[in-house]
């Protein structure tokens, strides 16, 4: 007889003490932190902590420059206006990622174009990319998502056809590697996120990588109100030739990175060891399809996402509505699950209204000129069939190993055993998810 589910009375396989939380606090951090406290500096574009963390960083990467940033969507904000990205340019993003990807490209009054993603890697499809392009197209900003690379050979063969810049959005791929080469330092810039769930974790922060001279020039004028400094001196002038932002890093957040960067390469292969395990076992369940790795590639697994295929299970039943139901039954087993992004980018209400900055605007830099733009879901079977049948599973970071993991399968094992009685309690009232302590959030 099947053991019974948790969702109908039965024994969770898994309680929340199973579980460890992330970061990884080590004596390395505590170092740098205190080098902080002792020194009485906590902030600075040329403090030690940030000018350190950014030779390092370069280092790790093989960039030849680094700036530190107060996030990785400052980050990209500094990319896109580094590269003189401006008003009615376009800019063509993958049709699933986080917002700031394309929120970012609305504050330099330019547009976002969106491209569906490609269902094995869920990055940006290359194939889709130059039907997108048009004379108004200024860049290529590809994801590289939930630490897998994207597929960055075509779209630079591409980017180079047309004479686009390419911007890679690394916020979650701290050391994956595209074909022997780090992701973030194969387009013209690279941006880091640096906050509490990254590989890379500062609390908050990020990094902006790039070989060439010039765009570092701006990136740093940027990244701190545009105001230049004098070349002797290194003394601000206090007059400000561009327009920018307040988007410098700090000392305790740049003293953190450091330390965890020290550990970073061992904190990745807990995270692929973790995560090729999984992928091995749950992948000999009908219905489980695990996440790809591409060919030649290292995914680093910021976060690891299945997708359910109910037909392949022995289902009859809508994708979605087998994902919820299949979702609530692996919470109630205790298996942490729960989608990150739960519709495609587009689909959100800052683009739907096209509301923007003031009216219509950006938008309607272009309207002005007879071009019409369209969000439609319906545009992106993709990316919207990616989100209506994934889930994340949350057992994969540091310190968490093998025997979380086997529970982790235990409980998938116990749930695609029992999908008539999943199915049952499709619409019972379980909210999975996970507490914010599991990741460092307060």
């Amino acid at each position: 007889m099947a053991e019974k589910l948790a969702i109908a009375g039965g024994t969770p396989i898994l309680q929340r003490s199973d579980y460890k939380n992330w970061p990884v606090i080590t004596d390395d951090d505590r170092k740098f932190v205190n080098e902080v406290l002792d020194s009485g500096i906590v902030a600075g574009g040329t403090a030690p902590q940030v000018v350190a963390l950014e030779k390092e960083w370069a280092e790790f990467t093989g960039a030849k420059h680094c700036l530190t940033t107060c996030s990785g969507t400052a980050a990209l904000h500094m990319g896109l206006a580094a590269i003189d990205v401006g008003p009615g340019d376009e800019v063509l993003v993958p049709s699933y990622t986080f917002l700031a990807t394309a929120s970012c490209i609305i504050h330099q009054m330019a547009i976002p174009v969106f491209v569906d993603i490609d269902l094995k890697t869920y990055t940006m499809d290359p194939t889709k990319i130059e039907a997108a392009i048009t004379e108004r197209t200024k860049a290529i900003m590809p994801v590289h998502i939930q630490g897998c690379p994207a597929d960055m050979g075509p779209i630079m063969e591409i980017a180079k056809k047309h004479n686009l810049h390419v911007i890679e959005d690394a916020c979650q791929a701290h050391g994956a590697m595209y074909k022997g080469q780090m992701c973030g330092t194969i387009g013209i810039v690279g941006a880091f996120s640096l906050n509490n769930l990254k590989n890379l974790c500062g609390g908050e922060g990020g990094l902006f990588v790039t070989n060439d001279e010039d765009v570092v020039k701006k990136g740093d004028l940027v990244r701190y109100f545009g105001d230049e400094c004098d070349e002797k001196t290194l003394r601000q002038k206090y007059n400000s030739s561009i327009l920018g932002y307040m988007y410098r890093n700090q000392e305790l957040p740049a003293a953190l990175a450091r330390g965890q960067l020290k550990h970073l390469n061992e904190l990745n292969d807990t995270r692929i060891r973790n995560s090729e395990y999984l992928s091995r076992e749950l992948g000999k369940i009908p219905g489980v399809i695990p996440p790809a790795c591409p060919t030649d590639c290292k995914h680093v697994y910021w976060f690891y996402a299945v997708r359910f295929d109910p037909q392949a299970a022995g289902i009859d039943a809508d994708p979605r509505r087998f994902r919820i139901a299949v979702e609530k039954a692996l919470a109630k087993e205790g298996v942490l699950v729960g989608q990150w992004q739960v519709m495609p980018t587009l689909a959100q209400d800052v683009f739907q209204s096209m509301l923007g900055v003031g009216d219509r605007y950006p938008w309607a830099i272009n309207e002005a000129k007879g071009i019409t733009y369209k969000y439609d879901v319906n545009d992106f079977p993709v990316a919207q069939a990616y989100c209506d049948s994934y889930t994340n599973v949350h057992s994969i970071h540091p310190p968490n190993g093998l025997e979380l993991n086997e529970k982790v399968v235990a409980g998938f094992q116990k749930v695609f055993g029992n999908l008539g009685e999943v199915m049952d309690h499709a619409d019972d009232d379980v909210k999975p998810g996970f507490d914010g302590a599991l990741y460092g959030v307060g």
